[in-house]
């Protein structure tokens, strides 16, 4: 199967401290991988190297058949996007982050759009008034994620994203990243502690003292 993005013997230091070694990795289209492993051993730092927020030391960077440095960091970060555990909203209500994606982009907002991605997650059309102060963490992290895909990225890039949420938030996050992975085809990569996730997981990868494992 084609690959979207290829690591090829990568490796990352900082601080005279060598976090991953020689990672090699071609991650197939359309892929829904489970990222784990203990805490320190570099998850973190990989994916962070994955989504450009943080360059190599060396090895090659392969996404969609080029070299990540010869994209433009801006619209590279547009079809690799990175969510964090502690989403960070800005403005004053919801609707501040979910039109934002379309004023960068100088395009009219689709107000359908971002409606029909509120109700996905179980957030209603009042939700869009709603002071961000006010919000839940897990209502935070729906919020943080529907930003980050109304505008489909090829590759979303997941960093405990889930952690600290009820199981009910727990569970319209997973049905939702299964719709965008089987139905819209978007690349799905997640790290996650949690057993059950990890006993579910489709591709299980982990990294281990700066080393990557990936199983079938």
């Amino acid at each position: 199967m084609q690959a979207i993005m290829t690591l090829k013997q990568v490796n990352y230091q900082a601080e005279n401290k060598h976090i991953l070694h020689d990672i090699n990795w071609a991650i197939p289209v359309g892929a829904q991988v489970t990222l784990t492993g203990p805490s320190g051993s570099g998850k973190s730092t990989l994916l962070r190297i994955m989504a450009a927020m943080i360059s190599k030391t060396s090895g090659e960077l392969v996404f969609d058949g080029q070299p990540i440095e010869s994209y433009d960091p801006v619209l590279y970060r547009r079809q690799v996007s990175y969510c964090f555990q502690q989403p960070t909203l800005f403005g004053e209500t919801v609707a501040d982050n979910v039109t934002f994606p379309y004023r960068i982009r100088k395009q009219p907002v689709d107000h359908d759009h971002i409606l029909a991605a509120l109700e996905y997650v179980g957030l209603g059309e009042q939700t869009l008034t709603q002071p961000i102060v006010d919000l839940s963490g897990g209502e935070r992290q729906r919020v943080a994620l529907i930003r980050n895909i109304l505008f489909l990225p090829r590759i979303l890039l997941l960093d405990e994203v889930t952690a600290g949420l009820d199981e009910q938030n727990r569970e319209i996050i997973h049905r939702w990243l299964r719709h965008l992975n089987v139905d819209r085809g978007v690349t799905t990569i997640m790290i996650t502690h949690d057993a059950q996730e990890i006993a579910a997981a489709s591709t299980l990868a982990k990294v281990v003292a700066g080393r990557l494992e990936v199983q079938a």
